[in-house]
């Protein structure tokens, strides 16, 4: 790692940070502040990460605002309420679909290649914690390497690191996998 860069882990929000959402049976992001629940362990794990030396952002697709199901406004406090628990240096969204073709809809890497550009993060020191083949794609596209969390949700996707909770991710990057 040259000077003056640093390392980063990003984080994908909904099922990583907070709770996912059940439509039927459609797992979805929350679309109202009373939907938006942060996970018990999110505060503990990103002091953590942190603490060994780690900048924090996360990098959210959010393609419910485009389909006028979510308001700006809305997915505004929810990011106040996020941050105000959560230590992270910074909140990177995506507010398209996939229609729209956008470089920064992960699975593509482009909102990651813009926060690592600003903030001098080197990538391949970094990582990225999602519960999506979208976000394993992205991770592996921008240069860093991805931690899958397992969920009911995800069967059949593939990550070179995985872990069943934040914590367990964590201790993986903690332990230099």
């Amino acid at each position: 790692m040259s000077a003056g860069q640093k390392r980063a882990v990003f984080l994908d929000r909904d099922g990583v940070l907070n709770e996912i959402v059940m439509r039927g049976a459609t797992v979805g992001s929350p679309r109202t502040v009373d939907e938006f629940r942060l996970l018990p362990e999110a505060p503990s794990a990103v002091e953590r990460l942190r603490k060994i030396g780690f900048e924090v952002h996360v990098v959210s697709n959010q393609p419910d605002v485009a389909r006028g199901l979510l308001t700006a406004d809305a997915l505004s406090e929810m990011h106040e309420l996020l941050c105000r628990a959560c230590p992270v240096d910074g909140v990177h969204v995506c507010i398209h679909d996939d229609s729209d073709n956008c470089s920064c809809r992960k699975p593509k890497p482009g909102l990651i290649l813009k926060v690592a550009r600003e903030r001098h993060i080197n990538l391949s020191a970094s990582y990225l914690i999602g519960d999506s083949w979208r976000d394993v794609g992205a991770a592996l596209a921008a240069g860093c390497r991805p931690v899958l969390l397992r969920r009911p949700y995800n069967e059949g996707v593939v990550s070179p690191l995985e872990a069943f909770t934040l914590a367990e991710a964590v201790d993986l990057i903690a332990a230099g996998r």
